[in-house]
């Protein structure tokens, strides 16, 4: 290795690009399995209607507002390509071959699912991959512009994170109450959950302060000097770790890691990366660069554009009002390919947990229930460990009970029960009716809670529920 490692990122750029294709790999298969039930022809939210509508609203600038691929064709075997597609060119990257188009087919292929999957897809890791992955078009063990631009991601990430924490004066942050209750009311705890939820109170105050700290003051750091950096790298993967021990949260924790890469050089990545890791990459060519002015000119207009997109952001997250005029176009375009993205991870706290539980009847008397794969249902059943994988439809029954705004998509969902949608049954663990659709679809709520550990030692209950009645916007449908 050269003697001025220090000043190198030969061996941090040629392992972040294999972790940054092995993520998309995750991403691709995780969503490759759902996106007929989520937004193919016979899915919750089809997709193809939606390009319809699209085509009908607006005129040539649909293609520029919704980039995708599925303006070609939306069928169930495209979008299932897609993902298929992806996973290979994903593959590719890992294996360093011919990685800068391949990366450009992976960051075009997932924003088409990005767009296809509406709703399901919404998410800020979906964004942060999209906005990791162009940086990574760009990327060269040379470009010291880029890698600066891969540190201020992530301290937009993090910082960004934790300082909505504030603006949104959500009681629970500022009082230091968060952790009280974030364990039970997350969207798939893992079992570890269980026991985070028991600590004693000033444990969880304590950790509370620590998170607005590590997400407010560390993200800093990552701009002074090298072991400075270390530090900010180390605690940001410590805590992204103690985060994956709790929550199923896909690979968001991962590729948070990963981007942690950039705040070393190849001198510290030496001293953690084993020897046969280090020649292998060390051998393998990087990506190379686009030819000189028009390479220093295509980083130079990426950069102008993130910082400018970035410090609306900013703008926007300190007044609380979205832009207009040039600035809201801006950041309007900056969303569409998702290049540039505003980040707020749980700026507010739930206190309390309510789940529906929905259950099919041929008569009216006879109702038989709906399972789903990974949100708590039974309360016997003990919470299960999924990430990488992300499942969509069990995330989104999460926000339901929230805001109105997710009552579309509910209303879909239970129209395809009483359809009997083969791709959307698939989705979920058991299907009471195999055979013959219901005739009506109930939903009721119930308030969920973790149990005390003397209740866990005598039923062996993980979850303790309370009946809250019908659940009032959609507490039956019956099938036309």
């Amino acid at each position: 290795m050269a003697a001025d490692s220090t000043n190198s990122y030969r061996l941090v750029t040629a392992l972040f690009l294999r972790l940054l294709g092995l993520i998309y790999l995750i991403a691709f298969a995780s969503i490759g399995v759902q996106i007929e039930g989520l937004a193919g022809s016979q899915g919750i939210l089809p997709f193809g209607q939606q390009l319809l509508y699209l085509e009908g609203q607006l005129g040539i600038e649909r293609y520029f507002l919704i980039p995708n691929l599925f303006w070609l064709n939306a069928s169930d075997g495209a979008l299932t390509g897609a993902a298929i597609a992806g996973c290979g060119v994903s593959a590719l990257i890992i294996l360093n071959r011919w990685s800068r188009l391949c990366l450009i087919a992976a960051f075009v292929l997932y924003l088409s699912l990005y767009n296809a999957g509406q709703l399901f897809l919404n998410f800020q890791w979906d964004g942060l991959l999209l906005e990791a992955g162009f940086l990574a078009i760009f990327l060269t063990p040379a470009s010291r512009v880029v890698i600066l631009l891969f540190r201020w991601l992530l301290f937009r990430l993090r910082f960004m994170s934790g300082i909505s924490k504030l603006t949104m004066q959500d009681p629970s942050w500022s009082g230091l109450t968060a952790l009280n209750s974030y364990f039970e009311v997350q969207p798939l705890p893992t079992p570890l959950a269980w026991y985070a939820h028991q600590l004693p109170e000033w444990l969880l105050k304590t950790a509370t302060a620590a998170t607005l700290v590590i997400e407010i003051l560390v993200p800093f750091m990552m701009f002074l000097p090298r072991r400075w950096r270390f530090l900010a790298a180390w605690i940001t993967i410590l805590w992204q770790l103690v985060i994956m021990l709790t929550s199923n949260h896909n690979w968001f924790n991962l590729l948070t890691i990963v981007l942690c890469l950039f705040l070393f050089d190849d001198k510290a990545v030496q001293h953690v990366l084993p020897t046969h890791l280090q020649t292998r990459l060390g051998r393998q060519p990087p990506p190379a660069a686009a030819a000189g002015r028009a390479g220093q000119a295509m980083v130079a207009a990426l950069t102008t554009f993130i910082l400018l997109t970035s410090s609306v952001h900013f703008w926007e997250l300190a007044t609380m009002q979205r832009s207009s005029g040039a600035a809201g176009t801006l950041v309007d375009y900056a969303e569409a390919y998702r290049v540039v993205n505003k980040y707020h991870v749980f700026p507010t706290m739930r206190t309390e947990r309510v789940e529906l539980e929905l259950s099919g009847s041929q008569d009216g008397r006879e109702w038989k229930i709906y399972r789903f794969r990974y949100k708590p249902g039974d309360p016997n059943q003990r919470p299960a460990i999924v990430l990488p994988h992300q499942p969509r439809l069990d995330w989104e029954m999460w926000f339901v009970t929230q805001h109105p705004k997710y009552m579309r998509f509910f209303h879909s969902f239970l129209q395809a029960l009483l359809d009997n949608s083969p791709t959307v049954t698939a989705l979920l663990r058991h299907n009471p009716f195999p055979e013959k659709p219901p005739r009506y679809i109930r939903v009721e709520a119930y308030k969920y809670r973790f149990s005390a550990p003397e209740v866990r030692r005598k039923t062996g209950q993980w979850w303790q529920r309370e009946a809250l009645g019908p659940f009032t916007p959609l507490p039956w449908v019956e099938r036309n």
